[in-house]
């Protein structure tokens, strides 16, 4: 469990210390997914520029007087089926990761929302009502997680 989840002894009970630990998790999976959508999605703008660069400048103006000879001599080298492979497959990893992070993402938030709804039940008596803030404020604080507001 993490340190400033473990310190709320007296304002949280073992079930909500339990999901704020759970809320958090979520969030460095949907931001983990976050980073490494974005590291895809750059590599691939930046391959697939330096491939078609690379198909311009080697094949479509030396042989720009005929599609057929183009095509003859795109297929004519291994490198381009070879780079024309990996350029896809980059793509098609962006795409996993987008789809993995709107996954992550739309856990964390349903987990978010849930514990903003349930907080009349988690904080029952009077006092653990009361210094709720505190705990909204550690976790908007440590972890980036507004507990306020369902709003994004």
């Amino acid at each position: 469990m993490e340190a400033p989840i473990r310190m709320l002894d007296e304002r949280t009970d073992q079930a909500t210390r339990k999901m704020l630990e759970k809320v958090v998790e979520r969030k460095q999976k949907f931001d983990r997914f976050k980073s490494w959508h974005l590291i895809a999605m750059w590599a691939t703008v930046f391959i697939s520029f330096l491939f078609f660069f690379y198909i311009y400048k080697s094949v479509m103006q030396p042989y720009s007087y005929s599609f057929a000879s183009m095509f003859s001599a795109f297929v004519n080298q291994s490198a381009n089926f070879y780079l024309l492979v990996f350029t896809v497959c980059l793509y098609g990893l962006m795409n996993l990761l987008r789809e993995k992070r709107e996954k992550a993402e739309k856990e964390y938030h349903a987990l978010r929302c849930e514990i903003i709804d349930k907080s009349k039940d988690l904080w029952k008596k009077e006092d653990e009502w009361k210094n709720r803030h505190t705990v909204f404020e550690m976790m908007k604080k440590n972890y980036d997680i507004n507990l306020y507001h369902e709003n994004k």
